[in-house]
């Protein structure tokens, strides 16, 4: 039979092992729960004309900031090496995306542009959109990401 102090120490014991054991099981639920919610996005990019320079891709997750510079909830930027490039964004929340990406040939992360205002270097956006006259809406080239998803943006001269 336990003594009045080794009930105690075994009690306390017992106590804390509960609120380790409480305490890890809702870490791992937290743990678990938020890894389940990102994806990757795979964006394989074709119509590269040059391998030179870098490919810079704008992730857009709000349509009243699409597509202002500066406004991107990401952005990325991969050394060209091929004509169809493959990439990877990894750890994106389940949400909607607009992608919107340009091939900047001088690497200065400018998308440089003619007195017109339009791009002297390959762009382009998710959905394949062709703009007319003014960028595409944000609904146009929406990707909605649920799970890990593989996309195409062929690059506009």
């Amino acid at each position: 039979m336990l003594s009045s102090y080794q009930a105690f120490i075994f009690g306390q014991n017992h106590i804390k092992m509960q609120n380790y054991l409480c305490a890890f099981s809702t870490a791992f639920i937290i743990i678990q729960f938020s890894f389940s919610q990102n994806a990757q996005l795979e964006i394989e990019i074709s119509g590269i004309s040059e391998i030179k320079g870098k490919i810079q891709i704008a992730i857009f997750n709000e349509s009243v900031l699409f597509p202002e510079k500066g406004k991107a909830y990401g952005v990325e930027y991969f050394d060209v090496n091929a004509q169809v490039m493959q990439v990877l964004i990894a750890d994106l929340p389940y949400n909607g995306y607009g992608i919107v990406l340009f091939h900047d040939l001088n690497s200065d992360k400018v998308c440089n542009l003619n007195f017109m205002g339009i791009p002297k270097e390959s762009y382009g956006f998710s959905n394949n959109v062709k703009p007319m006259l003014k960028a595409p809406s944000f609904e146009s080239t929406k990707v909605n990401l649920n799970t890990n998803k593989k996309i195409n943006i062929q690059l506009l001269d």
